[in-house]
């Protein structure tokens, strides 16, 4: 089968391996449709990923076919599906807890193993989620989307709420998203005038702040002097996530969306008066992704509009670099496996 392999940071090929020969007990052969190209792929294109081992076969938002199963799975050959790209032990706190999605031994597919920039993988049954009413295009978006999802769910906050959600990039718009669905009033922080107008005319957001100076008056102005009732993180900068603290409402949530290696620090004294909650977001889990399914089949999300750029397989190897540096339009871009 063909596939991209990323030999080193900055080098791409496609290349010619074997599909894997058996299917594990419990295991499903799958045609890849089409894949994402996430943040986690730049970085992993560019060496800027800490726990990376090259070659790696990058890839983690994606739809498939079912071509067979191992002894024991039922899904019918032919099932278009989501991948859950995370690989849990089930055996770990997490685990037992029904957090597969913060599994202390984790494996993500195309990051800790070989991912679905290929024709064709291997993955547990328990990880294929049917895509009900979506398109084989659609599908590849619902990973990415189930990260914003997650964090608005883990929020647990009203439907009327005022939200924030500090990043107009592809996760920041998918928490956005589902901010709106959940019933609450939205606000976007970007740094680029871009971003916050494509989210403004394409998928409806018309309150939006640049992001600077004289924020905290921004702010104040934008809720009447209260906060936010909750303020979504993810921007991945480490800066932003401190600032946050200071634009969530008295009895408010701050949701960290996003992770970074840095230490986060914060004025305890202004936690502490506002009896702040603050929520630590990581991947999603099963409900999350059927949430995300329904939403989409049910038109509350624009992906034609998410969906700024599209490559091949074979066209990967020339486009990811150039959109690793060409940031401008650049929402999600997605790979078509299949040939059909």
């Amino acid at each position: 089968m063909k596939a991209v392999l990323c030999l080193e940071p900055g080098r791409l090929e496609v290349v010619d391996r074997p599909p894997a020969e058996d299917v594990p007990d419990g295991w499903v052969r799958l045609s890849v449709s089409h894949v994402g190209i996430c943040g986690t792929d730049y970085h992993i294109f560019a060496g800027k990923h800490p726990f990376l081992e090259y070659p790696r076969v990058m890839g983690h938002e994606i739809s498939a076919t079912v071509i067979s199963g191992g002894r024991g799975t039922e899904v019918a050959p032919g099932t278009l599906v989501v991948v859950n790209p995370y690989l849990s032990c089930g055996n770990c706190v997490a685990c037992r807890k029904g957090k597969p999605n913060c599994c202390t031994a984790i494996k993500v597919l195309g990051v800790h193993t070989d991912g679905a920039f290929c024709e064709e993988i291997i993955v547990p049954e328990g990880n294929l989620y049917p895509a009900h009413g979506l398109s084989a295009e659609a599908a590849a978006t619902v990973e990415f989307l189930a990260i914003g999802a997650h964090a608005v769910r883990r929020a647990s906050t009203d439907a009327g709420s005022r939200a924030l959600v500090i990043g107009a990039g592809p996760i920041g718009l998918g928490t956005a998203i589902f901010s709106r669905i959940a019933g609450h009033q939205v606000t976007l922080v970007d740094t680029s005038d871009e971003r916050l107008d494509f989210a403004a005319q394409k998928l409806g957001f018309a309150n939006g702040i640049v992001a600077g100076t004289h924020m905290g008056s921004r702010i104040a102005e934008a809720t009447g002097g209260d906060g936010f009732d909750v303020v979504f993180d993810a921007t991945g900068y480490s800066g932003s996530m401190q600032a946050a603290f200071a634009y969530v409402a008295h009895g408010g949530t701050l949701v960290f969306v996003s992770v970074v290696k840095d230490e986060i620090c914060f004025s305890d004294p202004e936690f502490h008066k506002r009896e702040m909650t603050l929520v630590g977001s990581r991947n999603a889990t099963r409900q999350d992704f059927d949430h995300v399914v329904a939403s989409i089949a049910s038109g509350l999300v624009p992906v034609e509009a998410l969906i700024t750029h599209r490559t091949t397989l074979e066209g990967a190897v020339a486009d990811l670099p150039r959109w690793a540096e060409e940031k401008s339009g650049l929402v999600k871009a997605i790979v078509k496996v299949a040939a059909a």
